[in-house]
């Protein structure tokens, strides 16, 4: 809502919508459900922190980033949206980053985004199977 009063208030003065800076963009799309320190809601979104780049260490882990709903769905053009990624992993999970890390771009954001997952719960679990005893650390989601 505000990004869109916000394109709004732009488009009017003439001007057009462009995107803000990673942070910001993380704050407008992402923090509502991950929250701001990146924890996550308790039984239904997944932390962030201490967690996130571990899902670079496994084979598919690089997509799944990208084709969560969450993220393949989110209102950004593709070089905004590489990034907002880029930037949350360096934030929220920096020392689990592989040893020559190369960040997303628009191009790979783009080709990604166009598949996003339907087993959302399978592919999380597949990948920390594959992540080993570090999966401990990353605790799926909860339901009721």
């Amino acid at each position: 809502m505000t990004r869109t009063l916000a394109a709004l208030v732009l488009l009017a003065a003439g001007g057009t919508a462009r995107a803000y800076a990673p942070n910001v963009e993380y704050a407008l799309n992402c923090q509502g459900c991950h929250r701001a320190d990146g924890a996550g809601t308790a039984g239904s979104v997944p932390p962030l922190v201490g967690s996130v780049a571990r899902f670079l260490a496994a084979p598919g882990g690089r997509e799944y980033l990208v084709q969560v709903p969450g993220v393949a769905q989110a209102p950004l053009d593709d070089a905004t949206l590489a990034g907002v990624l880029n930037w949350t992993l360096k934030r929220f999970d920096e020392a689990h980053l592989p040893a020559g890390f190369v960040p997303y771009d628009a191009a790979e954001v783009g080709r990604l985004r166009l598949k996003p997952l339907t087993d959302v719960d399978g592919a999380r679990r597949r990948l920390l199977d594959a992540i080993g005893p570090t999966a401990a650390a990353v605790p799926p989601p909860s339901g009721p």
